[in-house]
């Protein structure tokens, strides 16, 4: 059982912050790994097709990034998916989309029950993505980055035909590297810039934040995905804050020296990954802003929820196929998203 020290402080599904200080995360997650060979005595158990549930909130970029390596890599029937509702309140996502406001696999109203049931008085955030073992109702892990880094390597029996490599060997030491910078400067960044206790630290995590951007501008500006002709991991990283930047990060987390539409390279690579099968037939624009501006009431304290922005040009031309490459490498992309798991407010076609 992980360390249950209490942090105190405002917690916001995982968020914490101590007034007059540096935003900073909690990151000690549960640490168990799903793997297809458990080692003796690891803290872990095996993958097993329709064992496992994955909840996975589509306003959480964190679970965003889940939702979308489980679409890529086409684990549909192997591992199902619980989707609770954009809003929670103080200490758990919630089924409320679901009827009568239960997961109808779990058969939980609130996903702290899945957490308590393995860990009596579990005291820290209740976050999303969470995957959770069916049989016995409990928390397996919540530790979102291992999450899909194991759906790539644990789960490869369980790939759809066609599945795209979003970890391939020959860059992965470069793409580790990148990704922890994707992670600091930007996922993290702008809610270092939200959360900031201060004027000096929201000065500072700013000025961060926007020297990431100025390099992935830079870097996207000769090759179509970070790494370069094909879709990888990191670029599922980098999306799911790239999505969310204009609706919710530019206005109410004050990341305001311009908008991603104004930035020509990431703008059109973030519309290249939108309109790509697995990234934009996932993304729930309205649940995202329900998300942040209903539930953030210390940032926002009426719950009013911005008309805007204009999402159309999400679905205008990129031009990026002009830097080559093939988005699935030597893959084919998944088949349509399943009506049962379309965003009930897509941007595309259905």
């Amino acid at each position: 059982m992980p360390d249950q020290t209490e942090n105190q402080g405002s917690q916001t599904g995982g968020v914490y912050s101590l007034p007059g200080q540096e935003f900073t995360r909690d990151s000690r997650y549960i640490p168990t790994r799903i793997l297809k060979s458990v080692p003796e005595g690891a803290d872990a158990v095996p993958v097993e097709p329709g064992r496992y549930r994955l909840v996975a909130a589509r306003a959480c970029p964190w679970a965003n990034r889940a939702i979308i390596v489980r679409r890529l890599l086409g684990l549909e029937d192997a591992l199902s998916l619980g989707l609770p509702g954009p809003t929670h309140d103080a200490d758990s996502w919630t089924f409320d989309l679901d009827p009568d406001g239960l997961d109808p696999v779990l058969g939980i109203h609130h996903l702290k029950d899945a957490y308590e049931k393995r860990f009596p008085g579990y005291l820290r955030g209740i976050t999303v993505p969470a995957i959770v073992d069916v049989p016995s109702g409990e928390v397996v892990t919540n530790d979102f980055a291992q999450i899909t880094l194991d759906l790539s390597t644990e789960w490869v029996d369980f790939h759809r035909p066609g599945a795209p490599d979003l970890l391939p060997d020959a860059v992965r030491d470069e793409m580790d590297e990148l990704m922890q910078v994707v992670y600091t400067e930007v996922n993290n960044g702008v809610y270092r810039c939200g959360f900031a206790g201060t004027q000096e630290a929201y000065d500072k995590a700013y000025d961060r934040l926007w020297s990431g951007l100025d390099t992935l501008e830079e870097r996207l500006t000769t090759r179509r995905f970070l790494m370069g002709d094909s879709i990888t991991e990191a670029d599922v990283r980098l999306f799911t804050t790239l999505v969310r930047f204009d609706p919710v990060y530019h206005g109410h987390f004050k990341c305001n020296r311009q908008t991603l539409a104004s930035m020509p390279a990431l703008w059109a690579y973030a519309r290249d990954l939108f309109q790509t099968p697995g990234f934009g037939d996932t993304v729930d624009f309205q649940q995202i802003k329900s998300h942040y501006y209903e539930v953030h009431r210390d940032l926002n304290p009426h719950g009013i929820v911005p008309k805007g922005p204009d999402l159309a040009g999400w679905l205008t031309p990129h031009g990026r196929e002009q830097l080559g490459g093939r988005p699935f490498g030597d893959g084919t992309p998944p088949e349509p998203v399943r009506a049962t798991e379309r965003p009930p407010h897509t941007l595309l076609p259905t």
